[in-house]
């Protein structure tokens, strides 16, 4: 190797004889030692070792230099000229010159080499860390799950007892409400004071109200806990359908304006109890939420393939964010109306028998336009 290449090096490089005798050394490895090169030239490089290192040295490293004529990557620790130590990694080649064999040693030092290592293991000891901290939260989560289902479960119970409950009572409301219902029908027959005739009108509108609470709260239980409810379908006009049904809720609710609009021709196949049940509901959520100073317009439409039937209003609008979850149970889009308005099944009930025609319902709502509850049919 060029002299100049030699002292420039970035490592530390020294040549010894074979009892280790430093025959050459360049300015690296003597300012790493605090050493001269004259100071180190004739010193053996074991001797600049800690004692472990010699001891290692003796052991190891000179007789693996002789039986295989190098070494790679060997750690030691060698001791500055003010006595503290520094660690190096060595590397060794046995070679011969003038008759005599030399090693050529190379000296790397591991200061960045340690502090990378340390990271390395800084950085694992974090990663267990982590993972023990991982483990013991899906164990905790795990836990919470298996709580969470036993809970869930329980109010599933609950619920359904609940439920079963609503339409055991519900439907033992029947009779007796018939009951009153014709009795007021028959008191009314005959001759009655104003006030007498006024009280019964109460009743009688009372009782309905009553029996549409009940129809809904049955037709409730039979979605949830039953089998789903369940229609009759036949052929039949729809606009004579929905023109009855309104004849009959203008008696209901004489306090509302109901019209009726037919548009299109033709039969369709449907439920008309159920269909006449959809008119009721979406009639009464309009008589609650609208304004009576205007027309509620019910319209049937009837084209290929499928039946339309709309119920519209003049009331305010209904916030947008309630829209998304309008026909799920027990929801109401404001506090009004709690004269005329049911237990809040009206529109869950709509959309269960809309879907169990095949269709479904859907609403749009603004200042300007009104409120407008549309529900389609497929209708073969």
């Amino acid at each position: 190797m060029p002299a100049d290449v030699f002292d420039s090096a970035a490592c530390a490089l020294a040549v010894t004889a074979q009892d280790g005798t430093l025959l050459k050394v360049n300015a690296r490895f003597s300012e790493w030692l605090g050493f001269s090169t004259a100071e180190l030239c004739g010193k053996r490089f074991q001797d600049l070792l800690t004692m472990g290192g010699r001891i290692f040295h003796q052991t190891h490293l000179a007789p693996m230099l002789r039986m295989h004529g190098s070494i790679t990557e060997v750690k030691l620790d060698m001791l500055h000229r003010d006595g503290h130590k520094l660690t190096v990694l060595l590397n060794g080649n046995q070679r011969e010159q003038a008759d005599a064999v030399v090693y050529d040693l190379a000296l790397f030092g591991t200061t960045d080499r340690d502090k990378y290592e340390r990271e390395l293991l800084n950085a694992r000891h974090l990663a267990e860390a982590l993972l023990q901290e991982k483990t013991a939260t899906e164990l905790a989560l795990k836990q919470a799950q298996a709580e969470l289902n036993e809970a869930y479960a329980i109010a599933q119970r609950r619920a359904l007892f609940a439920e079963q409950m609503v339409a055991i009572v519900s439907h033992d409301l029947k009779n007796p409400l018939t009951a009153i219902r014709m009795a007021s029908d028959f008191l009314s027959r005959g001759q009655r004071s104003a006030k007498e005739q006024q009280l019964l009108g109460h009743i009688g509108q009372s009782s309905e109200r009553a029996q549409r609470m009940i129809a809904d709260l049955l037709d409730f239980t039979q979605a949830r806990v039953g089998q789903g409810i369940s229609i009759k379908v036949a052929p039949l006009d729809l606009h004579a359908v929905i023109h009855r049904a309104v004849d009959e809720l203008r008696v209901a609710f004489p306090e509302a304006i109901l019209e009726h609009r037919a548009e299109g021709h033709g039969d369709a196949c449907l439920d008309g109890d159920r269909v006449q049940q959809i008119i009721g509901n979406l009639v009464a959520n309009s008589v609650a939420y609208g304004d009576l100073r205007r027309p509620i317009t019910v319209t049937s439409r009837l084209g290929v393939g499928a039946a339309e039937i709309s119920v519209h209003n003049h009331g305010q609008a209904i916030p947008e964010a309630l829209l998304a979850g309008l026909f799920e149970p027990m929801t109401r889009g404001t506090a009004q109306g709690s004269d005329v308005r049911s237990v809040g099944l009206g529109l869950y009930i709509v959309r269960e028998l809309a879907k169990v025609h095949g269709g479904d319902v859907a609403v749009t709502s603004c200042a300007s336009e009104g409120t407008t509850f549309t529900v389609t049919f497929q209708s073969p």
